[in-house]
């Protein structure tokens, strides 16, 4: 993999051709919502597509959690659209219900299963959730309520292992990103997903994809396929832009102390956000 420009500072106003974010989980405790919205505050884009997973549907139905944040989060996104950003609405299996919705609009949010989208460049990249290329999704879907249960008791465990941490002033650590960096499944897992989602773009004749799901940053080269994938915004803290001349970023807010933007300039210099190994993988079904 070759060497990626990392930038020094991020610009106090980004301001961008395309933005994409998916996996905010709104609706439950791991939902990073003031990072997020500190993020839509500081970007100005064109179009701003929600790639999936944006309500958590499956934690809603077990319990309800909503705090202020989380309403706040949604009204920017809504203050956004009215403020003339074509904001596009994709899907996930978290808040699948609103596939019922497709072809809808809701206060300026187009509701789409999936569509392309076109850089200033001239490549078209394919954008889908690809929660339809997990096999626990579509086969075992009782497997992936429990994979996320045990998910969120993982992160619960984590909050309070960085509370004592930041009582004794060490930094954030990701409990549940060390497991699964250890289980040769979860890598295997990443790697067959990326594959699948590539090979279906080409299929489509597209020059690459735009995907989420499995919470897992990263633009590489896929059998000549661009695979990019935004992150999440529950721990990575990640989102994917598109400057005025279709170079792409992923712009990393997990913390001031890392660089915050890893950039891949062209479809023949992949990258990976900064301070990850490309196999690394932050899985959420």
């Amino acid at each position: 993999m070759s060497a990626h420009a990392v930038a020094d500072a991020a610009p106090a106003c980004l301001r961008v051709r395309t933005v994409w974010i998916s996996d905010v989980h709104l609706g439950t405790p791991g939902c990073q919502a003031q990072a997020l919205l500190d993020f839509l505050r500081d970007v100005d884009c064109e179009t701003l597509y929600l790639v999936g997973d944006i309500i958590d549907g499956w934690q809603l139905r077990r319990s309800w959690y909503w705090p202020q944040a989380h309403n706040d989060v949604v009204q920017k996104i809504l203050r956004k659209a009215r403020k003339g950003t074509r904001v596009v609405f994709v899907p996930g299996n978290h808040d699948e219900f609103a596939r019922r919705y497709v072809e809808h609009n809701f206060g300026g949010v187009e509701v789409v299963d999936d569509c392309l989208h076109q850089t200033a460049d001239g490549r078209t990249l394919w954008i889908t959730h690809g929660d339809l290329f997990d096999g626990v999704i579509q086969c075992a879907k009782w497997l992936a309520y429990v994979g996320d249960m045990a998910y969120e008791m993982t992160l619960k465990v984590n909050r309070w292992f960085n509370r004592v941490r930041a009582r004794v002033g060490l930094p954030y650590w990701s409990l549940s990103r060390y497991l699964k960096l250890k289980v040769k499944r979860a890598v295997s897992y990443v790697n067959d997903f990326e594959v699948a989602v590539a090979h279906e773009a080409k299929r489509r004749g597209a020059d690459g994809v735009v995907c989420g799901h499995i919470h897992h940053a990263e633009m590489r080269q896929v059998d000549g396929v661009l695979y990019c994938n935004d992150g999440d915004w529950v721990e990575s803290l990640t989102a994917l832009v598109e400057h005025a001349d279709g170079r792409l970023e992923i712009i990393d807010r997990s913390t001031a102390a890392l660089p915050p933007i890893s950039t891949l300039a062209r479809p023949s210099a992949p990258s990976v956000v900064a301070g990850e190994p490309a196999t690394a993988p932050v899985l959420r079904r």
